[in-house]
């Protein structure tokens, strides 16, 4: 069993994945085996680059601590532009990577179309890859986040598969 947030003894979490200059499976389960052998509790892959699945597939296999994802990674690999995703994309790479057998998942929920014009005054801005296609998706469309408006399909998603939600709001507190 494994115990995160305030009332649990503090966690390690190890970021390891591919890029588009580096896809090797043989690479990423040498960073995996890295992040176990140094004490890491859970290991998040942060793929982008190709054969996500596969690589994915062999760190599931491989790994002896809960494996996360960040599913909007992945979802922007299949399109020319982040503005050229749908919720229904969204939601069946959230699917496909609960079916798979990750441990959790980050969605980018918590930026919100009417949290944006906030994001000016910030120091950072948004911090996250993640929750900036989720902006630049927002901006474009001028409609809600579809990781939020499709928030109870992927929570029924998780619960079918057993997946734990990591919740981005994209933002660096006291910014």
């Amino acid at each position: 069993p494994m115990a995160i947030g305030i009332a649990a003894q503090c966690k390690i979490n190890a970021n390891i994945g591919n890029s588009a200059v580096t896809s090797d499976v043989d690479n990423e389960i040498a960073k995996l085996e890295t992040a176990v052998t140094l004490g890491a509790d859970t290991v998040m892959d942060l793929s982008t680059g190709g054969n996500i699945n596969g690589i994915r597939e062999s760190i599931l296999r491989r790994s002896p601590v809960p494996i996360g994802t960040v599913p909007i990674y992945e979802a922007v690999q299949g399109v020319n532009s982040a503005t050229d995703l749908t919720e229904d994309d969204l939601v069946r790479v959230v699917e496909g990577q609960a079916e798979q057998g990750v441990d959790y998942m980050t969605i980018h929920c918590g930026i919100r179309l009417k949290h944006l014009p906030l994001v000016d005054g910030r120091i950072t801005g948004i911090v996250s890859r993640g929750g900036s296609l989720m902006a630049q998706w927002m901006v474009h469309h001028r409609r809600e986040n579809p990781f939020y408006t499709a928030y109870d399909r992927i929570l029924e998603v998780c619960r079918r598969h057993d997946v734990t939600l990591s919740l981005g709001d994209s933002l660096r507190p006291g910014c």
